[in-house]
């Protein structure tokens, strides 16, 4: 078995060397695990007896007050959705920068060697064997123009020639030329080419991508407006349930010294402790609610678990209020059809594809490119002195000196001009793809049109429909206050009424627990009342639940146990 492992050991190292990018991200997961887990179980030990753990847990590093203002900042400041979408734009500006080094100029440069030995073929080969030395050193740049499609270039061009031809009149001979051409499509590429196409479309996704932000934005406020509101409640449920807890827990002394006194039976001593029991289970109950209200704020407001905020435990210093203002619908509906998130959005896609179509529609034109072109050259160099013309021609052993700068003497004096221009055509026979593709996008652009006109059409109606729930919500509000005082004033009258005897120790427990309940629908309706209004305002901007992660949610727990509502219509998102 041993002989085995050599052989294994290669196989086991690779396999490690794979997995350690996924090894990594597990050993960061577990470790937050580690965490949370050590925090609760240390907080849970040192909860005393009688004392849910829930609450000890939400007590480690003291208390924090927090106003709704407050915790809105935070988030705006701190929230990864909203910092991971900050991002978008900023990507989107490194491709816009890199499209637009398309018409940054392009230098060139060529340096060669050549050295080439070539038979005499004739007796004007300037000898038997012939050998050539050639030093090229060239340089150009290219420019390409942001309008019109057009481009230029500029060549500078230069040759070293040494040789044993004895027939040169230059040894060695400089060669040397100035080219500038200029190539400007008329037709197609003239008005929008391939990347005037790629930048535009990319101009519009970094604005699609701002308007991702500002969805992100607006959904993440109304998520932490919600999920303050929503641990408000929790924390006045708390104090409703620990309320009725003491009126239980009062009713049970009641009894018990009627008891003593031989004017109550011990059996409604019994009865009065089960519901105190009962009563006891529901504050727990809330105190849970209350602890899950906290980390759905929490993660809205904290950059992580390092966070301070993270171990602090959180007191609302907002309460929510019946006042309610006046909700100017048709305003609304026109601010929302203007600046709505969605609606940017699908303009902006919308624009992206007439930017093709009017691409599309350029590639059905003919190609009709003029190219003009400028040039001058030269010559220099160590100039050998004949007799006689022709193959009879010899050489006398002067030389007429002159070098490379003789070469450009000539270009600058533009002694050997060379002009050029040329009209080039073509079109495809029959047809080409961008026909097609220019009747699909126009397809495309209608069916674009008619989905923006729809989606008007829900906004509008969302509109509407966020401000009906707040008017429904203001209503629950006021039928939910008027019940919790009949309640209170139905509770006064049990008790009065079991003080002399009319009454039975069941009414005064069933009027304690009703009126609980009451308090409960009240809190929950107010709360539902603020939920409505930040769905409203919200509507006006993005759309429901756009961008980030819809953690504002309603945690439809109501602490009196018997009457539970939920959100009744008024946690619209």
């Amino acid at each position: 078995m041993s002989s085995r492992v050599p052989f294994l050991a290669p196989l086991a190292l690779s396999a490690m060397a794979i997995a350690s990018p996924a090894s990594a991200q597990d050993a960061r997961h577990d470790a937050l695990v580690r965490e949370a887990v050590a925090r609760f179980e240390a907080e849970s030990a040192k909860a005393p007896a009688g004392e849910p753990a829930v609450t000890r847990a939400l007590q480690v590093t003291g208390v924090r007050e927090l106003g709704l203002t407050d915790a809105v900042e935070l988030a705006l400041k701190q929230n990864l959705d909203i910092a991971v979408e900050r991002l978008t734009p900023q990507a989107a500006d490194f491709q816009i920068a890199g499209l637009r080094n398309f018409y940054r100029p392009l230098a060139s440069s060529n340096l060669g060697q050549r050295h080439q030995v070539n038979p005499a073929t004739n007796t004007l080969a300037g000898g038997n064997r012939v050998v050539n030395d050639t030093t090229t050193y060239n340089f150009g740049v290219t420019q390409e123009m942001p309008w019109g499609g057009g481009n230029v270039n500029l060549a500078f061009g230069n040759t070293r020639q040494a040789t044993s031809n004895n027939l040169a009149n230059y040894n060695p001979a400089f060669n040397s030329s100035l080219n500038a051409t200029f190539t400007q499509p008329l037709l197609r590429d003239f008005t929008i080419d391939t990347n005037r196409q790629q930048l535009a479309i990319a101009q519009i996704t970094r604005d699609i991508g701002q308007e991702t932000l500002r969805a992100t934005i607006a959904q993440t406020v109304a998520n932490v407006r919600n999920a303050y509101w929503e641990l408000a409640f929790a924390r006045a449920a708390v104090d409703v349930a620990q309320r009725s807890l003491d009126l239980a827990q009062k009713l049970v002394e009641d009894n018990q010294a009627r008891v003593e006194v031989g004017t109550l039976a011990p059996i409604d001593v019994v009865q009065a402790e089960a519901e105190a029991a009962n009563r006891r289970q529901t504050v727990a109950q809330a105190e849970a609610t209350l602890a899950t209200a906290q980390l759905a704020l929490k993660r809205l407001i904290v950059t992580g678990t390092s966070d301070p905020l993270w171990e602090q435990e959180l007191r609302t210093t907002d309460s929510p209020q019946l006042e309610v203002p006046a909700l100017d619908v048709g305003a609304a509906v026109r601010t929302a059809l203007e600046k709505r998130t969605d609606l940017a959005t699908a303009r902006k896609n919308l624009d992206s594809n007439d930017v093709t179509l009017r691409f599309w529609r350029n590639q059905t034109r003919p190609a009709l490119d003029l190219q003009v072109n400028y040039g001058a050259t030269g010559l220099g160099g160590q100039q050998l002195e004949r007799e006689g013309t022709g193959p009879t021609a010899r050489l006398t052993g002067n030389t007429i000196p002159g070098g490379y700068f003789d070469a450009l003497r000539l270009i600058r004096g533009v002694d050997f001009p060379t002009w050029n221009a040329a009209l080039t055509v073509s079109y495809p026979l029959g047809g080409n793809n961008a026909n097609g593709q220019y009747a699909r996008n126009r397809v495309l652009r209608t069916q674009q049109t008619t989905r923006l006109r729809a989606l008007e059409l829900q906004v509008a109606t969302e509109v509407t429909n966020a401000a009906l729930q707040v008017q429904a919500n203001v209503r629950r509000v006021e039928a939910a206050r008027a019940a919790r005082a009949f309640a209170e004033r139905r509770l006064e009258a049990e008790q009065s009424k079991f003080e002399v005897g009319l009454s039975t120790n069941f009414f005064v427990v069933q009027a304690q627990r009703d009126l609980s309940d009451a308090q409960n629908v009240e809190l929950r309706a107010l709360t539902d009342l603020q939920r409505a209004l930040v769905a409203f305002e919200r509507a006006q901007e993005a759309p429901a639940g756009a961008g980030g992660t819809n953690l504002g949610t309603n945690t439809g727990t109501n602490a009196g146990g018997n009457n539970a509502t939920g959100n009744q219509g008024g946690g619209t998102q």
